[in-house]
This record gives C-alpha cells, sequence and structure tokens, in this order.
C-alpha cells in the first residue's frame, strides 16, 4: 500500500511540473497572436508558410499568419494575417513570402508602398511574391548545362 502510495504521489509531481513547464513555455514564446488588424493577400504558391508563421517588415516581426486557404474560383492561396496596431500601411504596400534559411521556415515580408491612403483591417494587399521553389531552382541550374561540353 505504501509503495503504491509515493508512486501515485510521485507521478502527480511530475504532471504538475510537466503543466507548469508548459504554462512557462508557451508565455516566454511568440507563438501567441501579438493581435492587431487583420490583412488579406492572395499568393499563387505558399509552400512552406504555415498558421503562426511570421510577419516581417525591416525583419522585425510585427504580425502572424492567422489563416489560409484556397480561393475556389481563382486556385489562389488567400493568406488571413496580423499586423500590430499602430502600423499603418500604405495602400500600395507588397507582401512576399520569403525563406529564414536553406533548411527551413518561411515568412511574409511586407514591403511598405508610398500611398497616401492606408489599408484598414479586412483590407487586402494587391502586390504580392509567391513562395520561391529553391529544389526547382536546383534542378533548373544543374540539368539547363549544355550537356557537359
Amino acid at each position: 500500500m505504501s509503495r503504491s502510495f509515493v508512486e501515485t504521489l510521485l507521478g502527480a509531481v511530475v504532471l504538475i511540473v510537466a503543466l507548469v513547464f508548459v504554462a512557462y513555455a508557451y508565455t516566454v514564446s511568440d507563438i501567441r497572436d501579438p493581435g492587431g488588424y487583420v490583412l488579406r493577400a492572395k499568393f499563387d504558391r505558399i509552400d512552406g508558410i504555415n498558421v503562426g508563421a511570421d510577419v516581417r517588415i525591416s525583419g522585425i516581426t510585427v504580425g502572424r499568419v492567422l489563416s489560409h486557404n484556397l480561393d475556389t474560383r481563382t486556385f489562389r492561396a488567400e493568406v488571413a494575417f496580423s499586423v500590430r496596431h499602430g502600423i499603418e500601411l500604405p495602400a500600395d504596400s507588397s507582401a512576399a513570402i520569403f525563406s529564414e534559411s536553406l533548411l527551413g521556415g518561411r515568412y511574409i515580408a511586407l514591403q511598405p508602398g508610398a500611398d497616401d491612403d492606408v489599408l484598414r483591417p479586412g483590407d487586402e494587399l494587391m502586390f504580392t511574391q509567391s513562395a520561391i521553389n529553391l529544389e526547382e531552382l536546383v534542378g533548373r541550374f544543374v540539368f539547363s548545362g549544355d550537356g557537359g561540353n
């Protein structure tokens, strides 16, 4: 009986420590939505963009990708993302998908335009650049030679 009680108590302590660790990791991580207003953009390809991916301006994270869906009429990927309050993007701003490194993660980079009008919550960015497929580029480079001559 004593051994069973000790094992149960030890298991409860381990579970409590695990829950505290998860709560701590969530509070110090950047996975929460930073708030702000929602914008949309349509891309031909969004390879590697996942919900929660960064949205950056000049390398500074200003938002997160909230969702992505396929527009069944145009067959383009529609991405909804947040932008922090206080950042007013000109109406002619653009969005592009970039790789963080050769090994992984992608993010959306916003390039502010010069228009006097600003984007409002729910607006769509008209100028986009889709993700570049690195494997496709390497394949073109490798196989575009003149046959080794």
